[in-house]
């Protein structure tokens, strides 16, 4: 055989071996292949997620609290526009509790395996926030219509009950928005770790 038909079969076979010698060189130490696109998916999905949650959550418990300082501020005072003003910010704390639950079930159904527990927490704690909202929405309605209705003495009573079922909303939000806050920061380190190569975890 002739040099120059050697040349000619070996040409295929070297640039078989530089594209596998390239796909080496762009293969992290460790790992036989990049993640499947499923992975990286699963886990934009769910930082994406734990990110809404979070901001839900922090956007619950500022409309409680606007609407506890609300009821605070009319302390002592029996006045059926302070019982409206009222009863609209505990609405929209109730409306922002209910939008934290839709996005805390997401977080949870998309969370990956590490951080799964971390989403649930947040899917609990959303709950109870949204019911302690609409319980003091409740309260705030009924305090309006004793505002109009009923005597001073009752008037006021209904609106204590509404501060206290407020507070109780912002407590029950805050313990929420603290859940999600560490259900995103768990996401990332979930993240990190389906990233790390095989063969690379910390000891």
């Amino acid at each position: 055989m002739t040099s120059r038909k050697l040349r000619f079969l070996l040409a295929p076979l070297a640039v078989a071996l530089s594209s596998i010698a390239f796909a080496a060189d762009n293969t992290a130490p460790g790992q036989l292949s990049p993640l499947p696109g499923v992975t990286r998916k699963a886990g934009d999905a769910a930082s994406r997620a734990a990110r809404d949650a979070e901001k839900a959550a922090r956007e619950a418990a500022d409309a409680a609290k606007a609407a506890a300082d609300k009821s605070r501020v009319a302390t002592g005072k029996v006045s059926k526009a302070l019982a409206e003003g009222v009863r609209r910010a505990a609405r929209k704390a109730a409306e922002a509790a209910t939008r934290l639950e839709e996005k805390a079930s997401t977080s949870a159904s998309r969370a990956l395996d590490d951080s799964k527990e971390a989403a649930r927490k947040v899917e609990e704690e959303s709950k109870k926030a949204s019911a302690a909202t609409a319980e003091a929405l409740q309260r705030a309605q009924e305090s309006l219509k004793r505002s109009a209705e009923a005597s001073k003495e009752e008037a006021e009573k209904a609106a204590q009950a509404t501060r206290e079922a407020l507070d109780k909303a912002v407590e029950a939000t805050r313990s929420a928005a603290k859940a999600a806050a560490d259900a995103s920061a768990r996401t990332v380190e979930a993240m990190k770790h389906a990233a790390r190569p095989a063969g690379t975890e910390k000891k």
